[in-house]
């Protein structure tokens, strides 16, 4: 029989809506009007985001280190302070039509903080990635989430090991996705036939579906990871045929820059 859910998933069953970065293909990405219109339109059960820590230690909601691509803002996110990055334009780079029309530019978009985030959406369940490896980054997350209550709400991790290890360290309770090296130990096992790696304090693989033409969500991952009491969420998928066979499967969620036809697959089911 395999092992309990974590609490995260209490009142939760497969497939889950989650929209990526708020939905970066209908709305500026990671800022509160991609966020609002994920759950207020689409009705997106988790939310999926990233955070940076500021010059000033505080933590912003964004998933490059630079301002470049997202705002009219340049340089590094960790060289400005949280004010600094809050007068930037967050819609100033988003585009619907490949640069004919900027539809949010001018329009008070913003960079949140984490704090506004979760404070904006009490009830919502989150899986936060936490960027950089810099030194008590975790302990400034942990610090966050606990303040603000929200720790049975957040899924958390980092794609690099040593940044997921000191999460571990710091809030041992939490429910953790795998890192990269660990979650490549665990999907290579299956694919070669042996048991995966038996690591308690990684609950959930966030993964890709391919790596380049190979598709790694199968039969024998899904029944390794359910043995396991573990949970698959895939990304980055916006086709819908890809979403329809991917809910048959029974993925655990399903990660989207397109909530509207995610929302329109699992409406149809």
């Amino acid at each position: 029989m395999p092992p309990p859910r974590h609490p995260y998933f209490r009142g939760l069953s497969p497939t889950l809506h989650i929209s990526h970065r708020g939905g970066s293909l209908l709305a500026p990405e990671n800022t509160l009007a991609a966020f609002r219109m994920a759950v207020e339109r689409y009705h997106t059960q988790v939310l999926e985001t990233d955070v940076h820590l500021t010059r000033d230690g505080e933590l912003i909601v964004a998933h490059d280190s630079t301002l470049e691509r997202c705002t009219n803002g340049v340089g590094n996110i960790a060289d400005h302070t949280l004010a600094e990055l809050q007068r930037l334009d967050a819609g100033h780079g988003f585009t619907p039509d490949g640069g004919r029309t900027f539809p949010f530019r001018g329009q008070d978009v913003r960079m949140p903080s984490l704090r506004e985030l979760l404070r904006a959406f009490p009830g919502m369940r989150f899986n936060i990635e936490v960027k950089p490896d810099v030194p008590g980054i975790e302990d400034a997350f942990f610090q966050v989430l606990r303040e603000e209550g929200a720790l049975e709400r957040a899924c958390v991790g980092s794609e690099l090991d040593s940044v997921g290890e000191r999460l571990v360290r710091v809030m041992p309770d939490a429910c953790h996705f795998y890192p990269r090296d660990a979650l490549a130990a665990f999907v290579l096992s299956v694919r070669a036939g042996e048991p995966p790696p038996e690591d308690s304090h990684y609950t959930v693989l966030d993964m890709p579906l391919y790596f380049g033409d190979v598709r790694l969500v199968d039969e024998a991952l899904l029944r390794a990871a359910d043995a396991r009491g573990k949970w698959i969420n895939v990304w980055t998928v916006d086709d819908p045929q890809e979403m329809r066979q991917l809910v048959t499967e029974g993925v655990g969620g399903i990660m989207t820059d397109r909530p509207d036809l995610l929302r329109q697959v699992l409406d149809a089911r």
